[in-house]
């Protein structure tokens, strides 16, 4: 039995409960890369990962005692699974096979490297994978580790350099970088030599029911850096702002190394122009840089990432002016991850005007007041016609004025029945998508509320179907923004219009 991962996984079987989500798919791509033997179990219903664990030859199993078969020698499962009512976690327990949450072998794999974790409220999963980008064009053996399918990881969640893929063997200091969840402190599990820190505000109000609960976290996380670790902020929040100050009091050997538009030193930021389909921006150490992703928030994602990478650089005793030239051009690699301002297709209508279909994980009113701003300042000349779905009563009921006038960028707006969690109880909750919309016309002058996709596919279609050259010459964008499954409306409506 395992007190923690065996030294060698080569021929270890391992058992992943809620296999499908994206954190325990790219550590099944991490884990199979090493030797290991992989078996899986989640809901039937086909998810994106899907896509990741067929290329690994691996097909998941429906929820069943049956699963959980002697040869198993560890299992591991997502939190959105009890060990009092998963039949697969029942079983093992009965067994007495070892069992851990996925943020626990996260956490262990971080203690194996050099480790960095990106956290925050908003933007870790796109900072992320902009930190991937730009280390697999440079000669650190690094490995990252993001929350979705990243494009430019060769649609994975992960990314392994050629330096640790080509030689597993040799003794250089292998750099290890992942995105590490606030939800119920799982990131305390893990081990960071650096941190970047890219938000902090109200979230996860089912575990957090106040501001100051949510803060507390991340400085406790903040907190585990050892002896004149570095914590990366953004200078341009508020939350970092606060959490990084107050970790520096319990603390005062962290290094704090700001970015953004407020930040002084290397990664004060400038935001410059649009053109030719880049966002231009200046960063002090680097000078001009452009991303081809829209929204100023990811402008901060990338220089968050820069930092980052440059930070990197000199830990492994590297010269940056070798490598500005590579940061750059790779920065321009990052298209985006599944679910991350995604552009999921494009049609015309009827007058030839054009329609991009984009799907977005927005959702939490400043992330989609945000990207929303960069979607209006990125794709000008455009109507923006936005499906919301809200995700969890909770956080719904905690932030609905907030929710309700954060669209403000969009020029009409359809509003979702709420996708509940699986962990709450929503029978007696005081707010529904019905409600949300009706609050949300306070705000805006063109809203409506279609409870089922079919009846937003019905409105949109209709919406899609106009004449609006004159005021819209460059045609539509049609954005699904949600945690829920709204996504399906934009793929219903791609093939409605074929």
């Amino acid at each position: 039995m395992f007190a923690s991962f065996p030294k060698d996984f080569n021929g270890v079987h391992i058992h992943f409960v809620g296999i499908k989500g994206t954190g325990m798919v790219a550590l099944v791509e991490i884990l199979t890369a090493q030797g290991a033997i992989i078996s899986g179990s989640d809901v039937s219903e086909r998810f994106y990962t899907d896509e990741i664990l067929e290329k690994l030859n691996i097909k998941p199993l429906e929820f069943s005692k049956s699963n959980i078969t002697d040869d198993i020698q560890l299992v591991v499962y997502s939190s959105a699974y009890s060990k009092s009512s998963n039949p697969d976690l029942i079983e093992a327990e009965n067994k007495k096979i070892p069992m851990m949450l996925y943020s626990e072998a996260l956490g262990l794999i971080s203690q194996k490297s050099f480790s960095c974790g990106v956290c925050g409220v908003h933007g870790k999963t796109s900072t992320t994978g902009l930190v991937g980008t730009l280390l697999k064009h440079l000669d650190l053996p690094a490995q990252v580790l993001a929350g979705s399918i990243i494009s430019s990881f060769d649609n994975s969640c992960t990314m392994t350099s050629p330096l640790i893929s080509n030689d597993l063997s040799n003794n250089r200091q292998k750099y290890f970088v992942a995105e590490t969840c606030e939800y119920q402190r799982h990131f305390m599990a893990f081990y960071p030599k650096k941190i970047i820190l890219t938000s902090v505000e109200s979230d996860h109000q089912d575990y957090y029911p106040t501001y100051d609960d949510i803060l507390s976290a991340f400085v406790d996380y903040i907190c585990k850096l050892p002896k004149n670790g570095q914590l990366i902020y953004c200078a341009d929040d508020n939350g970092a702002v606060e959490a990084a100050k107050k970790a520096l009091e319990k603390r005062p050997d962290i290094i704090l190394i700001p970015y953004g538009q407020k930040a002084s030193g290397d990664y004060k930021v400038t935001f410059k122009s649009i053109k030719d389909g880049k966002h231009y921006f200046y960063i002090d150490s680097l000078g001009e840089c452009a991303i081809v992703v829209p929204g100023n928030h990811n402008i901060l994602n990338a220089t968050a990432a820069i930092a980052l990478t440059i930070e990197l650089l000199k830990e492994d005793k590297k010269n940056l002016e070798d490598y500005t030239n590579s940061i750059k051009k790779a920065l321009l690699n990052f298209k985006g991850g599944k679910r991350r301002s995604e552009i999921l297709g494009f049609r015309k209508n009827s007058y030839g005007q054009n329609i991009i279909f984009i799907d977005d994980y927005g959702h939490h009113p400043t992330a989609i007041k945000t990207t929303l701003s960069g979607f209006r300042e990125f794709y000008k000349n455009h109507m923006i016609i936005v499906d919301f779905m809200s995700h969890t009563y909770t956080r719904t009921e905690a932030l609905l004025e907030d929710f309700a006038s954060c669209f403000d960028s969009a020029d009409k707006v359809i509003i979702n029945k709420i996708y509940g969690s699986a962990r709450e109880n929503f029978n007696n909750s005081k707010v529904s998508g019905e409600l949300l919309a009706e609050i949300t016309k306070k705000y805006h002058k063109d809203v409506v509320y279609a409870a089922e996709f079919e009846d937003a596919v019905a409105i949109a279609k209709k919406y899609l179907s106009e004449d609006n050259t004159k005021n819209y010459p460059e045609g539509y964008i049609f954005v699904t923004m949600g945690a829920g499954d709204n996504w399906k409306v934009g793929t219903m409506l791609l093939e409605n219009l074929k």
